[in-house]
């Protein structure tokens, strides 16, 4: 599967301080060369909670089909989950009651986080052409590097953009 290279987290190699190091690299260097920097730093709450339809969509992309396909399907169709929460006061439990799971990619599991990575994996694609984003799991940082504030003006673009990107999916 073709990740995105500014996608950390959750890979070999690309863990936290390498997003740490690349994101004030990045800025420094801006710095020292008199830029102005500006910032877009987005952070998915609910990570996990995605589209089976599109996950399974992207996989298709990728040329996962046939029974490879038909494994993911079933890894995200037809689960169910309920919550128990447990009031240490008067030692009791309150249950509810069963649900359908259709957005979530289960936390703690061996096929979440690379779910969630093709998910996200077209959203750098999407804004690199006029900011330098930085992926770290469900963290993201999109830098803008410009001579002058006029130039700026692509942030609200890119925001637009990330926006519909985010309610599309």
């Amino acid at each position: 599967m073709f990740l995105s290279i500014e996608q950390y987290g959750f890979r070999i190699g690309l863990k936290t301080d390498n997003a740490i190091y690349k994101l004030t690299s990045e800025i420094l260097n801006a710095k020292n060369n008199k830029l102005l920097v500006g910032s877009i730093i987005c952070d998915m709450e609910k990570a996990f909670y995605i589209d089976h339809g599109i996950v399974l969509s992207k996989l298709n992309s990728c040329d996962i089909n046939g029974k490879d396909h038909a494994l993911f399907q079933s890894y995200l169709d037809n689960r169910n989950f309920w919550t128990t929460i447990y009031n240490d006061s008067d030692n009791s439990n309150k249950v509810s009651s069963w649900s359908k799971a259709r957005h979530v990619v289960r936390q703690g599991c061996v096929l979440g986080p690379p779910l969630f990575l093709l998910f996200l994996n077209d959203l750098s694609k999407i804004i690199n052409k006029t900011s330098a984003p930085l992926i770290f799991a469900d963290d993201s940082s999109i830098l803008f590097v410009n001579f002058n504030l006029i130039d700026f003006n692509n942030i609200h673009i890119v925001f637009e953009t990330l926006n519909e990107r985010f309610k599309a999916n």
